[in-house]
């Protein structure tokens, strides 16, 4: 029934402007990975956004009017996510684009949100660059300097790691600017990069990387990229004897990564933006809502879903109108806004500044072990 449910709103995106001339409803766009290599992250995402808005239009909606959500899927493609989003755009006239997850397929977006003036914010794409492409361009994450300095900070503190190994997609903005940034702090901390080895998305067979790997003999491993890959990284990781802990971002957060990687994954960590184990009031909610529609305890990318929703329609019922200028300003002035992921404000360049959570992969699922302050 979900998958049925996201292909009729992909589906009624086709139909004539003239269906959403309703005057009542207020029209936002999202762009997700509902199917292709990380559906997880744009179903989940989805999920959280859907979440926030039944909330929203329960209580009366944004000043009495309406959310109507219309998602379009673009297959983990960023051409694809570019060609959405401009068709939410110009055809479906939306208010604001929620979106994408991932940072190359929203550096594809930005351009286009930028050039028609519409809102575009982005629940999870850490990549720098993203936001810098425009003044209309928002996110509700950290960003990678600070994800790679959480990380960095972990390995020589906690693990007493002074020696890695990096292992990054080079197809991926993403990895490869996590990579640095990782790189960057840790070496100004006293640590040493032994090796810095490459993949590309979508490879199976990493065994050459992770044999000139473990010829170092490295105390940990970084490797900044996505649950489809790492799963696959861990199990041929550990059949060639390299039992350090591996570490990454919060690309890794899936409940696929567990079942990809099984039990070579568990013993290591990652950043990421909430855990399900926090017991504030709004998280344990947050959990009970989500289960109750959905039938599974929410991860990270659901949880920057609903933020992001949330974030939004606050911002709407404060803007003196919705058009471009007006909403663009009211985001702009997000301040201390009580999240799932944390307390949420907006930085001069639309960043936001928040904590980051570590989490270690055991038998039992993911568990928190610390949080980071910026």
């Amino acid at each position: 029934m979900k998958i049925l449910n996201l292909f009729l709103a992909t589906a009624i995106l086709s139909l004539s402007v003239i269906s959403y001339s309703d005057s009542n409803e207020i029209l936002v766009g999202e762009v997700g990975s509902l199917t292709g290599n990380e559906a997880t992250f744009g179903t989940s995402t989805h999920n959280g956004i859907d979440l926030a808005f039944r909330e929203v239009n329960k209580k009366g909606g944004v000043n009495g009017r309406m959310l109507k959500l219309l998602t379009l899927d673009d297959q983990g493609k960023p051409e694809e996510a570019a060609l959405a989003v401009k068709k939410l755009i110009t055809q479906t006239k939306v208010t604001a684009v929620l979106g994408e997850v991932a940072s190359s397929r929203s550096l594809a977006m930005a351009p286009i949100a930028q050039r028609y003036k519409v809102t575009m914010l982005s629940p999870s794409s850490t990549n720098p660059k993203v936001t810098q492409l425009g003044d209309y361009i928002f996110r509700v994450c950290f960003i990678d300097p600070f994800q790679g300095h959480v990380m960095a900070k972990f390995a020589l503190d906690t693990l007493k790691a002074k020696k890695v190994a990096i292992l990054r997609d080079v197809k991926n903005d993403y990895s490869v600017g996590l990579a640095n940034f990782f790189t960057d702090t840790f070496k100004k901390n006293g640590g040493t990069v032994l090796v810095d080895q490459s993949y590309s998305a979508g490879d199976i067979d990493f065994k050459s990387q992770l044999t000139a790997i473990r010829a170092k003999n490295p105390e940990a491993i970084f490797i900044p990229g996505y649950y489809t890959e790492v799963g696959l990284i861990a199990r041929q990781a550990r059949e060639l004897g390299i039992k350090v802990p591996l570490l990454g971002g919060d690309g890794w957060d899936s409940p696929k990564l567990k079942e990809i990687g099984g039990s070579a994954i568990e013993n290591s960590y990652f950043s990421n933006h909430y855990s399900e184990e926090d017991k504030s009031p709004q998280v344990v909610e947050f959990i009970k809502n989500y289960k109750e529609v959905y039938g599974s305890v929410p991860d990270g990318l659901a949880a920057m879903g609903y933020d992001a929703a949330k974030v939004l329609t606050l911002a709407m019922t404060r803007a003196k109108s919705l058009n471009g200028p007006d909403l663009r300003d009211s985001l702009a002035m997000t301040k201390d806004f009580a999240g799932v992921t944390g307390k949420i404000t907006l930085d001069k360049s639309r960043n936001a500044v928040k904590s980051a959570v570590i989490l270690k992969i055991t038998n039992d699922g993911f568990k928190y072990q610390t949080t980071i302050h910026p």
